[in-house]
């Protein structure tokens, strides 16, 4: 099955892989953040015991670890000098780690020192961005707080903290769930992207945290996060679709698109009978591969784990 069109076409491979059956995969098992490696392995966090799964470009586990991660959301993949690390997010233990590919702990970072978390508001995790190096960065680290504060908190390659956002500062006004985020290469800087998602719109800061633009409220209706290869943004949306956007903002095409999923009952753990091949439920975090395979996971009891063929 073929969905998209033009250079934007690809072969639909439904349940590519599927999370191990174990108790914890039954009950919940929701497959959120996806990663491709430099040798083309494919890392999947999932809301299950063992919550980071590693599989080959064929679709064979290879490993798994992490079984602290019950609230397992974002996953990040970033270049560590010539190292390939992970950045981990925990949204019920509020932990924010960089591991190894093989989960060896490299770095934790502390709850940010903000004044909104000594009230009533919590600090949620849900996603990572790093300014690398090798594009020209800083190695700052920037953590999404999209179920919490709605504010993002930057902190230096080691893991102090520096400042936060909220929003306020632009002249789009304070997030609404920020709930992914990505630096996107550009010529004149990388740009940091962010999905407002509650908002229905991304937000665009430069590395410095200084607001350039939002963009997305005519045609986005749940930005979850970014991937990016060659000039071009894909953003998967919680209600049953991925948008793919031009260097310019503006939108190319759907991929998979089910309107209106999101107000069938039951939804997003929606009955086998009602999850169709073709059409997107809950995308939650994707990937891109080197050659411009895409890799999505959904929002979903179980885990869904679709991988589109570049055709």
């Amino acid at each position: 099955m073929k969905v998209g069109s033009g250079e934007h076409t690809y072969e639909w491979v439904e349940h590519w892989v599927r999370i191990p059956e174990t108790e914890t995969g039954k009950t919940n098992g929701k497959t959120h953040g996806v990663a491709v490696a430099g040798n083309g392995d494919v890392i999947i966090f999932n809301q299950a015991q063992p919550g980071v799964l590693r599989f080959n470009p064929e679709g064979k586990l290879k490993n798994a670890w992490g079984d602290r991660f019950g609230g397992a959301h974002g996953l990040t993949l970033a270049m560590d000098g010539d190292q390939e690390v992970l950045w981990l997010t925990d949204q019920n233990s509020a932990e924010v780690v960089k591991t190894t590919l093989d989960g060896t702990t490299l770095m934790n970072l502390q709850r940010p020192p903000v004044p909104v978390y000594q009230g009533s508001k919590k600090f949620v995790p849900t996603w990572v961005a790093v300014h690398e190096e090798r594009l020209g960065g800083n190695g700052d680290i920037w953590v999404t707080d999209g179920y919490g504060a709605s504010y993002i908190h930057r902190y230096t390659k080691t893991g102090a903290y520096v400042s936060s956002i909220n929003g306020t500062e632009g002249k789009a006004g304070a997030f609404s769930c920020p709930h992914g985020i990505t630096f996107v290469p550009k010529p004149g800087g990388a740009e940091l992207y962010i999905a407002d998602r509650s908002n229905k719109r991304v937000q665009v800061y430069d590395a410095e945290g200084n607001f350039k633009r939002a963009f997305g409220a005519d045609y986005l209706h749940s930005p979850c996060g970014f991937v990016h290869r060659n000039g071009v943004v894909y953003c998967p949306e919680l209600f049953g679709r991925l948008a793919v956007i031009d260097a310019n903002d503006k939108l190319i095409t759907y991929l998979g698109d089910q309107p209106g999923i999101e107000k069938v009952a039951g939804w997003p753990n929606l009955p086998a009978a009602q999850i169709h091949a073709g059409k997107f439920n809950s995308p939650h975090g994707m990937a891109v591969a080197p050659n411009g395979d895409l890799y999505v996971g959904e929002w979903i009891f179980g885990g869904r784990v679709t991988k589109l063929a570049r055709v």
